[in-house]
């Protein structure tokens, strides 16, 4: 999917806007969980077309900095890292110094810029908003993000620019897995190790526009493309923003995989940026594995490892049916056992479950624990099916659909995962009208 980021200096309602634009996607996609813990970054969905969203405007802790340091820096990864730029401004200040110094950065970018004129909700404020037409940019639209007037021709601008990305045939049901984590857990060591030393069967092949490189992996039976996120290294002096920047990579690397390997680091644990970037593989349903890294560096006991997974899980609950991996991407501890567990999960999450066997199941395991009555009404599940997805999706028929208490739709995720080796996948469930 191509990134769309929001640019503009503190308070001309740049998250207002991300909101607006995320709560699109909330309203009209079926069985999609909601988007991750910080707001930062979403996806929408308008006419059929998808496309992520970054809201720069989190990432701007102190609106004192204002434009030398902090919106500079954001707007420079925005143009490096994005497809499309909003460039929002606030029809109530007019033009000030510091957008013109916004409008001068990307006048230099050959990406396209739609200029946004917000808080344009009233006749006075849209003769007023004419005078930014006069900044030079071919499309210019005036919006209200609080009411949301406008934004619809907003989605449409966005959709028209969209690239189309057709996967390559020829590699189309090889298994894509991503490496994602926070800078300096060891991302670039481990794809160094699964490719830098056997580059006799290692091609590289260009991915879609977006300056993804893909990897062809094959040795031992295993082939699989390696979507390259650790392109951070080859960046020079990006030592600020680091987290923005890994985020817009996370973002795109996660939207091309199948299998996501997340990536933390022994000394430090599970950290909460680590419990976002998760969050957003979740929410995608893509696989995952966890590869604790720097294993080596650790003190260990007889029960360390196990004692590290625990702390790990008790983070991760409810959804903790994900595989750790302690490996040493410098010693090449474990490393073929990250391979044949990825390729595991990619297994998993594409195996397709006959519904003879779903409601030998879940039917027998519905009978032993029923639905809480709705309103003195009992809630009957009369079948069970898997949907045709890349990843599953397992609708129960009933009577009753909206019903359904979140309590007991987690006793029927219990079954599923306890009776089917879903490890390392994320389930969703749909209910219908029968």
């Amino acid at each position: 999917m191509d990134t769309v980021a929001i640019v503009g200096r503190p308070n001309v309602g740049k998250s207002t806007l991300f909101n607006r634009l995320a709560g699109q996607r909330i309203a009209i996609t079926d069985d999609e969980s909601g988007v991750t813990r910080d707001r930062i970054y979403s996806t929408s969905d308008w006419n059929g077309k998808k496309f992520n969203i970054i809201d720069t405007g989190g990432f701007v802790r102190d609106s004192d900095e204002i434009f030398e340091t902090a919106i500079r820096k954001q707007v420079q990864i925005a143009i490096e890292e994005s497809q499309i730029i909003i460039f929002l401004v606030d029809v109530l200040t007019g033009i000030t110094d510091y957008d013109e110094n916004i409008a001068n950065m990307l006048r230099k970018s050959t990406k396209p810029v739609i200029l946004v004129v917000n808080k344009v909700d009233n006749f006075q404020r849209m003769l007023a908003a004419n005078e930014f037409w006069s900044m030079g940019f071919d499309e210019t639209i005036f919006i209200s993000s609080i009411n949301g007037s406008g934004t619809g021709e907003l989605l449409d601008a966005i959709t028209s620019k969209l690239n189309d990305h057709p996967e390559d045939d020829k590699y189309q049901s090889i298994p894509k897995l991503a490496i994602v984590g926070q800078p300096n857990v060891g991302k670039s060591s481990l794809v160094n190790v699964l490719l830098g030393d056997e580059r006799n069967i290692v091609t590289d092949i260009a991915g879609t526009t977006r300056d993804t490189i893909h990897s062809y992996y094959n040795k031992f039976g295993i082939e699989f493309l390696l979507v390259d996120t650790a392109g951070i290294r080859k960046k020079n002096k990006v030592h600020e923003d680091l987290e923005f920047y890994s985020v817009m990579r996370a973002v795109k690397a996660i939207d091309e995989a199948d299998v996501c390997m997340l990536m933390i680091d022994a000394t430090l644990g599970l950290e909460s940026q680590d419990m976002s970037i998760l969050d957003l593989i979740v929410a995608r349903r893509k696989g995952i594995l966890i590869l604790v890294n720097k294993w080596d560096l650790v003190d260990k006991e007889t029960n360390t490892a196990k004692e590290y997974e625990a702390r790990i899980k008790s983070k991760l609950a409810p959804f903790d049916d994900i595989p750790i991996i302690f490996i040493s991407a410098l010693e090449k501890q474990r490393i073929f056992k990250v391979v044949e567990e990825a390729k595991a999960v990619y297994e998993r999450r594409s195996q397709k479950i006959k519904t003879s066997r779903l409601n030998e199941v879940m039917l027998e395991a519905i009978e032993r624990v029923s639905p809480p009555a709705y309103r003195g009404n009992f809630i009957k599940i009369k079948y069970v099916t898997q949907i045709e997805k890349a990843y599953p999706v397992i609708a129960f028929f009933c009577n009753y659909p909206e019903e359904i208490k979140p309590s007991y739709k987690n006793y029927l995720m219990n079954q599923i995962r306890k009776n089917f080796d879903f490890r390392g996948v994320p389930i969703s469930l749909v209910f219908k009208k029968k």
